[in-house]
């Protein structure tokens, strides 16, 4: 609580003045932020969600950085250069230590990449980013050389998506191989609970792990031995407010200085209070995946799996009043969506409009497949997660439901939700993506490229879409190193998934955050909360 919401009255006793004085002053060492999710897991390889990938970044460095729009800078590693059309030289920082104070080499970086297809039962690997790496070769300590298996133009950006783990401190032999079929060194590797503990979690990122109490709060001591810029607050305390209201009222109460995702209805309530809102378009689509692989399909009754024909999932698409779910849930803090990747993002078309809202279309479409009588369906969808997102899906049933399709919504916990979706319990699904790379590379290889674990591709396609077409194209996307040709071969692919309906985009949202009035926090597109990037206000 601030000072001046703390005092009262001009007038108070001097003891009082004094204790309130020293109150601010231990305050103003602890920022206290309200999660509206909470991470999984401390371990930054086991599940490429965006709580988690957040907390890591307070812990641990990547290689490569990226600004609040998704913009490349040097982090671990100082400079990235090709040396030709497979190999690239990354020289890293030098002077760095782990928070255990072992100094930060090459060696780290061989284990991390190694370590990351190994990590078990992860939901959602970021193997999608070290697929492509066929050989690492450590020329010193503080020089690597990375091949890839054709040519890679993103690695710099895969290489920004995850960060670096202490080798020593996870157990790993003297000597680290980097081998694609499998490295050599790791020891034992570690499972994804030890990162719990602080003393395990060693890292090179600007804050350690103090606590991490699973429900109630996750604890953060500054670095001192943090090789870049110092973090304004001595002390980091991310509590998991998962319900909306309790969330905005711990903020109004000063039990925390700042939220994440305040309810689109409170902002207006929030700004009168005297608390700040900061907000921008990030770059997560909320969509719905529609279980194409199999008949029959769980949620859907009979023998038949009506996803699998392109026309039913049109209709279904066509069914969603976009503008309405802005206008009326969203209070306007979203975009409506006809892609994976609002534009002008790398790869995205310009001229592709939102899916348009056409009820009777929809019915035509619907008979045209052979089911002018409809059929029922589930969807799930996390009631926690996104910005409302179990309103959205009640939302969408109500719309499904007016064109035959009678739909009820199974809304849960998002982690009960994950641990469904997983199991591909769901014929139909409301979830989101944000792209890691801030390019549409991104969307397209976790959720709509054909499973191939190999590969790294399809890691979270939980709706089993296959379309070689758009799998070629995206192949060979990645491969090119020309720009202007790579990114045409992207914006095919992506009209390709779009044109068959292969995946349902709703809105790209408008990420919020609201904070005490003397704080700062730019809008990051990647909807990352950096507690480290929070400022006193100037």
């Amino acid at each position: 609580m601030s000072i001046n919401r703390s005092i009262r009255g001009a007038l108070m006793p001097a003891t009082f003045a004094v204790f309130a004085a020293m109150s601010a002053s231990a305050a103003a060492d602890t920022l206290t932020i309200g999660l509206s999710a909470e991470p999984t897991s401390a371990d930054p390889h086991y599940h490429n969600l965006g709580p988690n990938n957040a907390l890591a970044k307070h812990i641990f460095s990547a290689l490569i950085e990226q600004d609040a729009q998704q913009l490349l800078a040097p982090g671990l590693a100082e400079t990235w250069e090709p040396l030709d059309d497979t190999t690239w030289e990354i020289g890293l920082r030098e002077g760095v230590s782990f928070s255990n104070g072992d100094p930060f080499t090459a060696r780290d970086v061989v284990y991390t990449v190694c370590r990351i297809p190994t990590v078990p039962d992860a939901p959602s690997p970021f193997t999608l980013y070290t697929n492509a790496i066929a050989g690492m070769e450590i020329v010193d300590d503080h020089t690597i050389r990375i091949t890839t298996d054709g040519p890679a133009p993103l690695l710099p950006n895969h290489l920004s998506t995850f960060t670096i783990i202490s080798a020593s401190a996870s157990g790993a032999e003297d000597e680290v191989a980097f081998d694609a079929e499998g490295c050599s060194g790791l020891g034992d590797t570690p499972e994804s609970q030890a990162f719990t503990d602080p003393d395990f979690a060693i890292g090179t990122g600007p804050y350690v792990l103090s606590s991490f109490v699973r429900g109630d709060r996750i604890v953060l001591e500054r670095n001192p031995d943090y090789w870049g810029e110092e973090g304004a607050w001595e002390e980091i305390v991310l509590r998991p407010i998962t319900n909306p209201g309790a969330r905005v009222a711990a903020l109004l109460a000063g039990d925390v200085d700042m939220i994440e995702n305040p309810p689109t209805q409170d902002i207006e309530r929030i700004e009168s209070s005297g608390f700040k809102v900061s907000s921008g378009l990030s770059n997560r689509v909320i969509y719905i995946a529609l279980d194409q692989g199999e008949a029959p399909t769980p949620g859907i009754s009979g023998d038949a799996n009506p996803l699998q024909d392109a026309k039913v999932r049109e209709a279904l698409a066509k069914a969603i009043n976009r503008e309405a779910i802005r206008d009326r849930i969203m209070l306007g803090y979203s975009e409506p969506a006809g892609e994976l990747l609002p534009p002008p993002m790398f790869g995205t078309n310009a001229d592709r409009e939102a899916i348009p809202f056409d009820e009777a279309a929809a019915r035509e479409l619907l008979a045209e497949a052979g089911y002018e009588d409809g059929f029922q369906i589930t969807l799930g969808t996390p009631n926690d997660r996104y910005i409302n997102d179990g309103q959205i899906a009640q939302a969408v049933a109500q719309m499904w439901s007016r064109i035959g399709v009678q739909t009820d919504v199974d809304a849960k916990t998002f982690s009960a939700f994950i641990s469904d979706r997983n199991g591909f319990a769901f014929s139909a699904f409301l979830a989101g993506w944000g792209a890691g790379t801030g390019e549409m590379s991104s969307p397209l290889g976790a959720l709509v490229a054909t499973r191939n674990p190999d590969a790294g591709l399809g890691g979270t396609n939980f709706a089993r879409h296959s379309n070689s077409q758009m799998d070629d194209l995206l192949i060979e996307a990645l491969q090119t190193v020309d720009e202007e040709a790579r990114e045409a071969l992207l914006q095919e692919a992506s009209r390709v998934v779009m044109d068959s309906y292969g995946i349902i985009p709703i809105h790209y949202e408008l990420t919020t955050w609201a904070m005490r009035d003397d704080l700062d926090y730019e809008a990051r597109a990647d909807q990352y909360t950096l507690a480290y990037e929070v400022v006193p206000a100037n």
